[in-house]
């Protein structure tokens, strides 16, 4: 999850990182009173999830309280590269020096994580990386060590930072490793770092990234998300403990297992390349379990897509067998009643095949239609959907 530049702000402030003082407005109201609170020149700055706001106009510095609720106007509801700003950030102004640049990021492809500093901020980092790379330190760092302030001093040094803020940087690099291990970040960056004419050290910009996965340890991380760019279905789905994805396309999916999910998209896609490009509207995976109420949770969620047309049920019986697979999508069409109207299509393999097979024709229910192969029946919903 990528957060607002005033969370990341709030998280830095909540560990100690030196920051200024800011709030969050959503109308030029309330920026008017958050810079009547700080009183002097503030800067209000758009709060969007994409990079190149000051070049699009999203960055204004305000000389007072009314030119701030005045510079709000003209940013709130401003397109800035196909994001909608709904919110503005109003922060402090502070007498600029000197602009640096720090980040610790989880490093996927060594397997480790990763800390960079560099003496060129408030600039891109990858021009940085390919203009200038000798200004742009790159240091690993082992989870079981993790970040001491030895090693930082060292990596400040190795960076080449002025010696009058050398230490205060190190602080700054410590205390940030503190937010990206304290709240389970893959990315933690800071451009600008800056320094005052007065000689502190300020996390000026931040960037946050949190795992959503370590999400059952920070209950409180709940309320950073961003509700207005969170789709319905997907947050319904999220209240079940069902892994869903709304994806752009016509025909519902749900298996068992992320691996035959996959595949399952892969070759409804084909297959509707042939029915004038039909093709999957979502990722669902209902995991090992596939009980009536967890097909029903599915089911119901797909069945609420206006966009889809007709279901695809991919089942491998592994540790769940087809007949409680079977049993589960009738009891599930029985929970949904007249909820469940569009055409389902099954295809049952594995453990206990046979039987799952034979449930369903017994049962006969009329939006059900059974394949025995996973390619005739993502040929057969694909073509249901183009109908």
């Amino acid at each position: 999850m990528d957060l607002f530049e005033y969370q990341a702000r709030d998280l830095f402030e909540k560990h100690g990182v030196p920051v200024l003082a800011g709030a969050v407005a959503t109308t030029p109201e309330e920026a008017e009173a958050a810079a009547r609170g700080m009183g002097g020149k503030v800067v209000v700055k758009a709060q969007v999830k994409v990079g190149g706001r000051g070049k699009a106009g999203g960055v204004k510095l305000a000389e007072d309280a009314q030119d701030a609720r005045e510079k709000s106007a003209a940013i709130l509801g401003m397109d800035i590269k196909g994001h909608i700003v709904g919110k503005v950030m109003i922060a402090q102004a502070a007498p600029i020096a000197e602009e640096y640049y720090l980040a610790i990021l989880l490093d996927r492809s060594n397997r480790t994580f990763l800390v960079m500093a560099s003496v060129a901020g408030g600039m891109d980092i990858e021009q940085v990386a390919h203009e200038t790379p000798e200004k742009l330190v790159k240091v690993p760092v082992n989870s079981n060590d993790g970040l001491s302030k030895s090693a930082a001093v060292k990596i400040i040094n190795d960076a080449k930072f002025p010696a009058d803020i050398a230490d205060q940087v190190a602080d700054a690099l410590v205390l940030l490793w503190g937010v990206f291990v304290s709240e389970d970040a893959t990315l933690v960056e800071v451009n600008p770092l800056v320094k005052t004419s007065d000689g502190r050290i300020i996390a000026l910009d931040g960037k946050v990234t949190l795992d959503d996965n370590a999400g059952f340890r920070h209950p409180d991380h709940e309320a950073l998300v961003d509700a207005s760019a969170t789709n319905a279905l997907e947050a319904a789905a999220k209240e079940k403990d069902l892994n869903y994805v709304k994806l752009d396309g016509e025909v519902g999916i749900i298996g068992n297992g992320a691996g035959l999910v996959m595949s399952t998209l892969d070759v409804v896609a084909y297959a509707g390349e042939q029915f004038g490009g039909v093709k999957p509207a979502n990722f669902l995976d209902i995991g090992g379990g596939a009980s009536a109420q967890v097909m029903a949770d599915g089911l119901s969620i797909i069945l609420g897509d206006k966009d889809v047309k007709s279901v695809f049920v991919n089942v491998f019986g592994g540790i769940t067998s087809c007949d409680a697979v079977a049993n589960g999508i009738i009891q599930a069409l029985e929970i949904l009643g007249d909820k469940a109207k569009k055409p389902i299509v099954v295809r049952l393999d594995g453990n206990n095949v046979l039987e799952g097979r034979r449930i369903l024709d017994e049962a006969a229910h009329p939006l059900i239609q059974q394949l025995d192969t996973m390619d005739g029946a993502a040929a057969r919903a694909a073509e249901l959907a183009a109908k």
